[in-house]
């Protein structure tokens, strides 16, 4: 505020009020006769004075560069530690803070591959220059997911997996699915006309929380989560955990915790638009557009998805029952169907002062799948909407307290494309009628407080409230509904600079399983460039509601939930070594993961009733005794120089129903990644190539049709970046998928390797705009 007082100056005022205020203090020891009137004028007005003085503002501005190079970095987060105060430098390496409260601040400059610096601020400043050190190898990234508060990549006592919104970018996948099946073994998916079964480390989907900004991913269709629902182009990266995570996070954290954290850039405006093109009409269009204007921010997203869909063989092959042998027939049924989809969302963003945040946030999700009329009676139609509000407050010594509402609710349903008539020709279902199948409400409250009790403990306190609740028409009676209040504490302890521990421990009462303990314990020893970590985590999960209650009849076959069902309760040890220099880092972990009472779908005998309605076969959720998954992964990651970068990661997982020493479901014991890439960059142009590879082996089903073979999956991706263009990042890319046409072109029904129809080509082009 430059002009505060009746047009004079901030100094002009504090200076004017400093001789009245030695004036005024002569007066009153001399003489007791100042008249009221006039005192109360100066006492106004040295009121107004300190009243201005005390809204001061500061302004910074500067660049932030490369400190061997001295080319600007773009996108560097620059912030004031223990506020809400920050912005992402633009193309030219340029940030500019303003309307900041007088007083003495850390200013902090990161970004991904260099070495924060820090610089301490008292008044305003114009030409702040920042020079950041080279950091290839991303550890200096900052996460929340293994703890719940933030550490640093290298100094996280809990191992976490990152995967950025570059490697998301350099991979060229449109969809969640495809990146996390090209950049990290510990992933694979099996598609039905559903969605996706995703498995990670040989667990399913029901055992992996998925998180969008630490709100849970809703939408279980068939026993897999919809990942339809999350736009990549809005991520800013994706933090995986692995192993039980139930004392954080939850009954559906007993095998591990995937969170997406979505890009909300600090820029003024930052507008960008994503288009790619493939063959088969796989058209992809994303608009997120960020705004911020002194206190409030805007940050919206837009995702739109269609294909055709593709046979990989015009036959489908089925088994006649009574001679037990194939029998192929012609079909028009597609390995993948064709489909659009539209993913919204908005979230506005309140920060009255360095230490108050306050957000509401709401989205919108509709896709529909379009099947051949000639061997499907109806399409499928998926919906979701959500609505948020929550807020954040900073105390001193690193310190806050959280809180956080959310609503989530999902259904899909039957669109019909023909009449349904029954036995007697009479139509029960016309065409164009909609059915509802499922609808899916969750609710959520969450508190939780990070607390610094001295130099060597931060606690963490937290309560959350959980409503689940289900409507199915076909397979339930009656909606049902179950709530599940949970406490939760932690304390990170700080023994020495070398030797840190993580201790934990959830309270869960489940109001149908009444009361469950969870703890957790992690130690970190480091020393040099090497950090050693154990850990044991206790994991618990509720029988979803399907499990308890489920009961559908369809093609002759009677489906039914258990009501006796225990919950699922698992051990979880871990083992995991990592060495990191400037150039190479080198990651292992060994782990066991020991379930009690799993929960499987199994085939049971008929009973009369059965028999008497001509069922062919039923199946029911029961508990087996024991499972244990058991495995190792390893990870390595180089600089070559010359822009060359090289990295590969290897997972084994060996998932096995211990009582029937058979393996789990869709389980894979090897995987693994490649990845190469080239950077090179003259002047305004900068040329990216990078070459990901997915090497798999066969994947167990449970299934008369078999398993799924051997695949491997090769992509090549080119971007081209042409920086400030009339103000805008234009960048073309171009790429091929599936390099040596791998297709997996077993009849229809087979259990398939992968879904892709072969070499396929595509082009895309993003544009950037930011102020």
């Amino acid at each position: 505020m430059g002009r505060l007082l009746f047009g004079y100056s901030q100094e002009t005022c504090q200076s004017f009020a400093n001789n009245v205020f030695s004036g005024l203090r002569i007066r009153f020891i001399n003489s007791y006769t100042i008249s009221m009137k006039k005192t109360g004028l100066l006492t106004a007005l040295l009121m107004s004075c300190a009243v201005m003085n005390s809204f001061a503002q500061i302004t910074l501005s500067g660049k932030v560069i490369n400190d061997k190079t001295g080319e600007p970095i773009e996108g560097a987060n620059v912030r004031l530690e223990q506020t809400t105060i920050g912005c992402a430098t633009n193309s030219k390496g340029e940030f500019f803070l303003k309307n900041i409260t007088q007083g003495e601040y850390v200013l902090r400059a990161s970004c991904l591959d260099y070495k924060p610096e820090t610089q301490t601020i008292k008044e305003s400043k114009k030409g702040v220059l920042i020079k950041l050190k080279g950091s290839y190898i991303g550890l200096d990234q900052v996460v929340i997911t293994g703890t719940g508060t933030h550490h640093k990549l290298k100094n996280a006592p809990v191992p976490v997996e990152i995967i950025s919104a570059t490697d998301l970018k350099r991979s060229g996948a449109t969809n969640f699915k495809d990146a996390m099946n090209m950049l990290s073994p510990s992933f694979s998916f099996s598609t039905n006309s559903m969605s996706s079964y995703m498995t990670m480390n040989g667990m399913g989907n029901k055992y992996v929380l998925v998180l969008i900004d630490g709100q849970k991913l809703t939408g279980n269709i068939g026993g897999n989560t919809d990942l339809s629902r999350i736009n990549i182009s809005n991520i800013k990266r994706v933090e995986i955990l692995k192993g039980a995570a139930s004392s954080l996070y939850g009954s559906e954290a007993i095998g591990g915790v995937i969170n997406i954290i979505t890009d909300q850039s600090k820029d003024k405006i930052d507008i960008a638009s994503d288009t790619r093109y493939a063959q088969h009409n796989q058209f992809d269009q994303s608009f997120n557009i960020n705004i911020n204007k002194q206190k409030v921010s805007s940050f919206t997203s837009f995702n739109h998805r269609e294909a055709d869909g593709w046979q990989l063989n015009d036959n489908a092959i089925t088994y006649d029952k009574k001679t037990k042998k194939e029998i192929l027939t012609k079909t028009d049924r597609q390995a993948s169907e064709e489909f659009f989809s539209n993913t919204i969302n908005q979230r506005f963003v309140f920060t009255p002062n360095k230490s108050l945040s306050l957000y509401t946030q709401g989205g919108f999700y509709n896709k529909e799948n379009k099947r051949p009329q000639t061997e499907i009676d109806y399409d499928l139609a998926f919906k979701d909407y959500n609505i948020g509000i929550g807020g954040k407050y900073l105390l001193k010594n690193t310190a806050y307290i959280s809180w956080d509402l959310y609503n989530d609710n999902y259904e899909y349903s039957k669109k019909y494309i023909n009449d349904i008539k029954d036995k007697k020709g009479n139509i029960i279902t016309n065409l164009g009628e909609s059915l509802l199948q499922k609808r899916q409400n969750y609710y959520s409250a969450n508190i939780k407080g990070v607390f610094r009790a001295d130099k060597h403990n931060k606690l963490t306190f937290g309560s959350e409230y959980i409503s689940d609740q289900l409507k199915n028409p076909d397979a339930l009676d009656n909606d049902k509904s179950v709530y599940t209040a949970a406490l939760y504490s932690q304390d990170e302890i700080m023994f020495t600079q070398k030797l840190q521990a993580v201790v934990g421990l959830r309270y869960v009462y489940n109001q149908a399983f009444k009361g469950q303990i969870t703890p957790k314990a992690t130690l970190m020893y480091s020393f040099g460039s090497v950090n050693l970590r154990t850990s044991y985590a206790n994991g618990f999960r509720a029988p979803a509601l399907e499990e308890l209650y489920y009961n559908k009849e369809r093609g002759g076959t009677i489906a039914v939930g258990n009501i006796n069902l225990k919950p699922e309760k698992s051990n979880y040890y871990s083992v995991n070594a990592e060495y990191f220099n400037r150039f190479f880092t080198f990651s292992a972990t060994a782990y066991i993961n020991n379930i009690n009472d799993l929960i499987i779908n199994t085939e049971k005998p008929l009973t009369d009733d059965d028999i008497l309605a001509k069922y062919k076969k039923r199946t029911e959720y029961n508990n087996v005794e024991h499972a244990r998954i058991k495995g190792v992964d390893v990870s390595l990651y180089s600089v070559l120089g010359g822009g060359f970068s090289l990295g590969g990661s290897y997972s084994y997982a060996d998932s096995r129903n211990t009582t029937t020493n058979s393996l789990l479901p869709r389980s894979i014991k090897h995987s693994g990644i490649v990845n190469a890439n080239w950077c090179k960059t003259w002047g305004w142009y900068r040329l990216n190539m990078n070459l990901n590879g997915r090497i798999q082996g066969s994947r167990y089903e449970e299934s008369q049709y078999g398993s799924a073979p051997n695949c491997q999956l090769w992509n090549l991706c080119t971007r081209h970046t042409f920086n400030n263009v009339a103000g805008l990042d234009i960048e073309p890319s171009c790429g091929i998928e599936n390099i040596f046409n791998y297709r997996d072109d077993r009849p229809f029904n087979s259990n398939y390797a992968t879904l892709s129809p072969g070499r396929t080509f595509y082009v895309s082009l993003s544009l950037k705009l930011k102020r």
